[in-house]
Formats: structure tokens, sequence, C-alpha cells
């Protein structure tokens, strides 16, 4: 999956939100729209890794697909509440 980068001049940053998804996931849909959303506003790097074929990802996450992460620490599933990730993105 590609990596999603802010404007230039953030873009030497680690990507501060990660999302694990897969292929024909509407949450996964869902939940990368309201990602590029948040993060172009704010300005942060953003990155997408798919379970499929990556058996431990799969194992651990499958069932909460899709999973997304701030600052490398699980923060939500299933469902990406854009008011919550602002305030985690901000803190």
């Amino acid at each position: 999956m590609p990596e999603h980068l802010p404007d230039p001049r953030t873009a030497d940053a680690a990507p501060r939100i990660r999302m694990l998804g897969r292929p024909g996931c509407h949450l996964c849909d869902e939940a990368r729209a309201v990602i590029a959303r948040v993060a172009d506003e704010l300005g942060v790097a953003w990155e997408e890794q798919s379970v499929v074929g990556d058996r431990a990802l799969l194992e651990q996450y499958g069932e909460q697909i899709p999973v997304t992460f701030v600052d490398g620490r699980q923060h939500d599933y299933w469902r990406v509440d854009e008011a919550r990730l602002r305030a985690a993105l901000q803190a």
C-alpha cells in the first residue's frame, strides 16, 4: 500500500498514523477517507499496510480490520472517530 505524505515542510517526518486494512473492505475505505482528511488538514504523514499475506498481522488484527495506530500505539479499530483522531494527533 502507498505511503501518504503531508506537505513538503513535514515530509521528512515518519508517518504518525498507520492503518492496517485489506482490499475490498468497506470499513477500510471509510477509515482511509477520515484518516486522509485529518492527516491532510493537520499536515501529518500516514501509511497503510495490508494484512493480506502477513500471517502474524492477520492472526493478531484480522477481526479488527481496519486498525489504526497513532505514534506507534493502537488507537482505534473498525471505525475511525474523526474527533478522537484529531485529539490524539494534537496532544
